[in-house]
């Protein structure tokens, strides 16, 4: 009889009568050894990956079949493979840490150049079912939690991070590493110094630089450049539409090198000069009725934005015409209605879902999700597993794959990996 044993660690997730507990952080140890078990990084997973493996199959594995488990069976094969779009890269030019990693548009772009992820954190429940539909790897949870921290390995080359926003409690007149203690921003920092890895790519909202008065955009270069020891030229703000993608996205990138590397100078990516508009990105097909706006609801958005410029203000609905580039997917406020669409091929009015009034002919609709990962650059094979709710919300968040690709490119260039 064979020692090899399928089971569907998607199975095990979706059992209400899963015996297991903490099943995610043990679905992020196992899933981070298969994928590293090959490249030197497997020490950091493979205690406790083999003691979840054991735990998973004393559940699951009727008694007659245990006898033939052994710790020589632990291979790629022992879990039924689920088939996803993009695999890890078999002989890396370089390796990355994905943290507060989405959806993995970060990881996309540094696998695109031919990296290695050797781990990966998010703690949104939704985010990491879709992050392991695309990678086949679950992110580890909170990375504020030492048990977490734990697993980062050592000897990466990038550690990549889309941290929050947040103020700082500012003690001293500069802001060093103990004034972000108990923000997110201390965790990536703390990370920094114990890993030193030769780069660090940051990515944020386009607003930190003005943040508390500059407050915080200057704590954290001083806490970088002057704590943690590394070469940060001055950050830059990069448009998502200069890089291809139909869509006004501005946000604020920090990149760095550690100093022994004497790197002492970094050029931001350019403009690629091409020109887009958001045909380039609409659905091919007639989109479902439900993204649709109904009469009664597309009235009251006529109606808050008529409030609104009454008072002089410029808030309200859009609607972005086929040959114009999108306004910034945000998830929250105004993100959906700031871009609506004009779509007539719509011939069936009947509602799918209960609305007020009647499906308004004068074919505007939302945008699919579908059409928000394109405006963030994410490829047509991309899998959206959840609700359209939290699709939208994922690609709200997420990063502008190919900017974060053009500058992922200059950083790996730095470094001479090859």
């Amino acid at each position: 009889m064979s020692n090899t044993i399928e089971i569907s660690l998607e199975e095990i997730r979706s059992d209400r009568k899963n015996p297991i507990t903490d099943f995610d952080d043990k679905d992020a140890v196992i899933t981070h050894f298969l994928h590293n078990n090959k490249n030197g990084v497997s020490k950091f997973f493979r205690k406790d990956a083999i003691t979840y493996t054991n735990e998973i199959i004393e559940n699951y594995v009727s008694e007659e079949l245990i006898e033939y488990v052994t710790e020589s069976s632990y291979q790629l094969n022992i879990f039924k493979n689920v088939d996803v779009p993009f695999t890890p890269i078999q002989k890396p030019k370089f390796k990355f840490i994905d943290l507060f990693a989405g959806i993995g548009g970060f990881r996309l772009a540094l696998q695109n150049l031919g990296g290695k992820c050797v781990f990966s954190s998010e703690w949104d429940k939704k985010a990491q079912e879709t992050y392991r539909a695309n990678f086949g790897e679950t992110p580890f949870g909170d990375i504020t939690k030492e048990r977490i921290k734990k697993y980062i390995p050592n000897d990466f080359d990038v550690l990549c991070a889309g941290f929050p926003c947040q103020a700082f409690s500012i003690a001293g007149k500069r802001g060093g590493f103990e004034d972000t203690r108990g923000t997110l921003f201390f965790d990536v920092a703390e990370i920094i110094k114990r890993k030193q890895p030769k780069a660090i790519f940051l990515e944020n909202v386009k607003g930190l630089k003005s943040h508390d008065k500059g407050k915080t955009l200057a704590t954290i270069l001083n806490v970088l450049r002057n704590d943690l020891g590394y070469f940060i030229p001055e950050p830059k703000i990069l448009n998502a539409k200069d890089f291809g993608l139909p869509q006004n996205r501005e946000r604020i990138y920090i990149v760095g090198f550690r100093k022994d590397l004497q790197i002492d100078d970094f050029k931001y990516p350019k403009p690629i000069n091409k020109k887009v508009s958001f045909s380039e990105v609409k659905e091919n097909e007639v989109v479902e009725t439900k993204y649709y706006l109904s009469t009664q609801y597309l009235q009251t958005l006529i109606n808050h934005k008529k409030r609104h410029e009454s008072k002089g203000n410029g808030f309200g609905y859009e609607i972005i015409d086929d040959d114009e580039i999108a306004n910034a997917v945000v998830c929250g406020g105004m993100g959906r209605e700031r871009n609506l669409v004009f779509d007539d091929r719509i011939t069936d009015f009947t509602p799918t879902t209960k609305i007020k009034g009647e499906v308004n002919r004068k074919g505007i609709r939302k945008m699919t999700p579908r059409e928000w990962a394109r405006l963030q650059g994410f490829p047509d094979n991309f899998i959206i597993p959840v609700a359209d709710s939290s699709a939208y919300k994922q690609f709200g968040n997420s990063v502008a794959v190919p900017a974060i690709q053009a500058t992922a490119k200059k950083i790996i260039e730095k470094l001479n990996c090859k």
